[in-house]
C-alpha cells in the first residue's frame, strides 16, 4: 500500500493541520496480506496487544483507499478494544493513493471495482480474522466512508453474518450497472443487519431529498436502521485532513458508532 510520504493520498495534499495521529501504545497496529477467492489482498490492522476472540469491525475505506486516515480509524477502535481490519478493496485495478486528480480516480479505479469483488473481499478479511483467532465470529460489524458508506448498506443486505454496520455520508441511490447492479435504496427493505446511516445536511452530493427517501424506504419495512442528519455538516465531515472536517459533529458520530455496535452485541 503505497503513499506519499506523510502516509496520506496524492489527491488530498496538503493535509488539515488538525489531523489527528493516534499512536499504537498497548496496540499491534501492522500491514498484513490476505487471501481471497483470487489470491491476496494488502490490508491494515489494529487490535489490542495480547487480545483474542473479540468484537471486530471491518472499515471500508473512502475513494483514497487505505491511506493514513483511515488507518487512524482503525488504531482508534483498537483503543476501544476492536479488531479493526481496513483491507485495501482497489488493489487489482490500481493505486489510487498515487494519483492527484479526482476524476483519474472514479474514471481509471473506482468505477472498474465489481461490488461483488468487494463484498467477497469483506468475507475473506473476516475469515482472516476468525482464523486467526483475533476475532469473535458472533461480535462482527462494518463501517465504511463515502464510497464506503454505500458499501456498508450493500453488505448488511448481502449477508447475515455481521450483528451491525455504520454508513458515514454514503451514496444512497444512482444509477447502476452490471459492476454495479444495487444502490442502498435498492436493498433498505432486505437489510439483515442494523445499519446506523451518519449524514450531513450540506452534503450537495447526497440532496436531503435522496436521504429523506431513504428513511421512508427503512420505516416501510419496519427496519431497526436509521439514519442521523447532523444539519450544519457538508461531506466529509469525519475526515479531519480535509477542509470539510466538522470536529463537533464527528466525535458525536464517532461515539454515535460505538453506542451503536455496544447496543447490536459488538463490544
Amino acid at each position: 500500500m503505497a503513499t506519499s510520504a506523510n502516509g496520506y493520498a496524492q489527491a488530498v495534499q496538503p493535509i488539515a493541520p488538525g489531523a489527528i495521529h493516534t499512536d499504537t501504545e498497548g496496540l499491534i497496529a501492522e500491514e498484513v496480506r490476505i487471501p481471497t477467492l483470487d489470491g491476496e489482498i494488502d490490508a491494515y490492522y489494529a487490535a489490542p496487544e495480547g487480545g483474542q476472540s473479540l468484537p471486530t469491525v471491518i472499515v471500508i475505506h473512502e475513494i483514497f483507499s487505505v491511506h493514513e486516515h483511515i488507518k487512524d480509524v482503525t488504531r482508534r477502535l483498537a483503543k476501544r478494544g476492536y479488531v479493526a481490519i481496513a483491507p485495501d478493496f482497489f488493489g487489482r485495478q490500481g493505486d489510487v493513493t498515487q494519483l492527484a486528480d479526482f476524476q483519474q480516480i472514479f474514471s481509471e479505479v473506482v468505477s472498474k471495482v465489481p461490488d461483488a469483488q468487494v463484498l467477497s473481499d469483506i468475507e475473506a478479511a473476516f475469515d482472516w480474522a476468525t482464523q486467526s483467532g483475533l476475532a469473535d465470529p458472533a461480535r462482527l460489524a462494518v463501517t465504511g466512508f463515502c464510497w464506503g458508506g454505500r458499501i456498508t448498506w450493500l453488505y448488511a443486505a448481502h449477508t447475515d453474518r455481521i450483528q451491525a454496520g455504520v454508513a458515514w455520508y454514503g451514496k444512497l441511490s444512482g444509477q447502476s450497472n452490471p459492476l454495479h447492479p444495487r444502490q442502498p435504496i435498492d436493498v433498505a427493505a432486505s437489510l439483515k443487519a442494523p445499519v446506523l446511516g451518519l449524514y450531513g445536511g450540506q452534503d450537495t452530493g447526497i440532496p436531503q431529498e435522496q436521504v429523506a427517501t431513504m428513511q421512508e424506504a427503512l420505516k416501510d419495512a419496519g427496519s431497526p436502521s436509521r439514519i442521523h442528519v447532523y444539519p450544519d455538516a457538508g461531506h466529509a465531515f469525519h475526515a479531519d485532513y480535509r477542509p470539510s472536517f466538522k470536529p463537533l459533529e464527528a466525535e458525536d458520530g464517532f461515539a454515535s458508532m460505538i453506542d451503536w455496535l455496544r447496543t447490536y452485541g459488538v463490544s
